[in-house]
């Protein structure tokens, strides 16, 4: 399950055998992972996050969690707590009765096409094309949404099979962990779902019944979150129940259309088309006296922000507003979140033709930009006197003729300079690179990838892009919190 460019996974928590002894560290350690990826307060955004013990207070998420699940709220990590949290779920977060992601992205249309490109073994392909079709079909039933399956071509839903390394940046973990995930309403990965190919996949009551889980995943590719009535499709725990004339619940029913609406069971086409139509005569157009040929553009066009490729130049905070960089272009995110401007780097700072890396110095109120082998300093939207100045004022060797990415890290005091698979730290205070640089970004930084093509900083974690993909990180603990595509800021659902 995934929301917007985020995994959602659903999970399965080793069962306790015999009696539930009393709390352990190591009990300790992975109910905080429990509460904080279902429970924590950071947001749909972000349920793979890390336990953020200076934000959240364990007792209060855990009162939280035991009055979700209606046990005795306790504040404390009793036996019925822990059984609890042994069960298999979803890793998405918990909400009370039926809900929407962040937004209410939904489709916009009213015909959904879908495509299988990998199989399960488990199963033949006819049986696996009819557990998905009717696992939609129990969505269309009750709204106003058709779904097509297509055999080429990339549709608005894509599904596949497979184990391990899927090339979405969120590995499945063999069998018995996450059994699929799936993403909410949108372009590029939005609607796709992927199924661990290390399960074993049934239409019955052992193994992974396909349906249900199918069933579970693509509510949220249309846009369903979690619910807190048991009896809902949609609630977070996986169990099994008979497959045989399903139909949602009445609460996956509300949910769903609440988005869409609902589905008028009688109307049906009024007219068929005309399997011979007649060609319908066009009027000739007027003679028009020597048109003016069109006037050559007056400039190129900025690049496409919502396609699923999109690959940063360079990004980082100015004055608040999130900067993103791209063939001489630059899309500008203010923090009230409330749209995307786009202009032309030159027409804001005159000279600067294309942003390689760049990185906020809020100390001086300074934004370095590095462009080739020089750099500039730039205050809001002036460019500072002196500028350019040659890149090796970094301390880098003579070799490096170009900067790949930079952020600025405020708890060290200390600017991460990337430059083909190797990064450099740089003090700030002192003017100067550490010593022992530069480092191995894919053994210093582990799960980012091996380069990095742009960076920044932005409420406490640092973005990492790789391509089009990008990592969300929590730099202290060395530790990836969730992975998305580059698009994922654009506002694109």
């Amino acid at each position: 399950i995934m929301e917007g460019s985020l995994p959602l996974m659903i999970v399965v928590i080793v069962a306790l055998c015999g009696a539930v002894p009393l709390p352990t560290p190591s009990q300790e350690e992975i109910s905080k992972e429990y509460l904080s990826q279902y429970f924590s307060d950071v947001g749909v955004s972000a349920p793979n996050s890390i336990w953020r013990s200076s934000l959240d207070s364990f007792d209060d998420t855990l009162r939280k969690m035991q009055e979700f699940f209606g046990l005795e709220v306790t504040g404390q990590l009793d036996s019925n707590t822990i059984e609890v949290m042994a069960q298999p779920r979803c890793g998405y977060t918990d909400v009370t009765r039926y809900s929407h992601f962040a937004g209410n992205p939904k489709w916009r249309k009213p015909l959904i096409t879908y495509r299988i490109t990998q199989y399960t073994p488990d199963l033949n392909q006819r049986d696996v094309d009819a557990a998905i079709a009717k696992a939609l079909k129990v969505y269309s039933d009750v709204i106003p949404l058709d779904f097509k399956q297509v055999y080429s071509g990339t549709a608005d839903m894509m599904m596949k099979f497979k184990g391990r390394d899927h090339e979405d940046f969120a590995p499945f973990d063999g069998q018995g962990g996450v059994l699929a995930h799936a993403f909410s309403p949108g372009e590029g990965l939005g609607g796709d779902a992927h199924f661990d190919e290390d399960e074993t996949w049934t239409l019955t009551s052992s193994g992974t019944n396909l349906f249900l889980v199918a069933a579970h995943e693509l509510g949220h590719a249309l846009g369903l979150g979690h619910s807190k009535v048991k009896t809902a499709l949609m609630f977070p725990t996986y169990q099994y129940v008979t497959t045989e004339d399903y139909e949602l619940s009445e609460d996956d029913r509300q949910g769903v259309q609440a988005l869409y609406g609902a589905r008028e069971t009688s109307a049906q086409p009024t007219t068929k088309p005309d399997p011979n139509p007649k060609p319908t005569k066009m009027p000739s157009p007027k003679r028009q006296p020597n048109p003016e040929p069109d006037p050559e553009p007056t400039s190129e066009p900025p690049p496409d922000r919502c396609s699923r490729y999109l690959i940063f130049d360079a990004a980082t905070s100015i004055n608040g507003s999130l900067h993103f960089f791209k063939d001489g272009h630059f899309w500008k995110r203010g923090s009230s979140w409330d749209g995307i401007s786009v202009e032309k780097i030159e027409s804001v700072w005159p000279g600067i033709k294309k942003v390689d890396a760049a990185y906020e110095y809020k100390k001086t109120n300074t934004v370095i930009f590095f462009e080739g082998d020089h750099y500039w300093g730039i205050n809001g939207n002036t460019v500072l006197p002196g500028y350019p100045k040659p890149i090796s004022d970094f301390d880098l060797p003579s070799s490096v003729t170009k900067v790949d990415a930079a952020v600025y890290v405020p708890f060290t005091s200390r600017t991460l300079i990337f430059v083909r698979g190797k990064y450099w730290s740089y003090n700030e205070m002192l003017g100067r690179m550490d010593s022992g640089y530069p480092k191995t970004i894919s053994i210093e930084l582990s799960g980012i990838g091996y380069n990095v093509d742009s960076a920044f900083q932005n409420r406490g974690y640092l973005y990492f892009s790789s391509g089009f993909r990008q990592t969300e990180y929590h730099y202290e603990r060395k530790r990836v919190i969730r992975t998305m595509l580059n698009n994922g800021w654009m506002d694109c659902n």
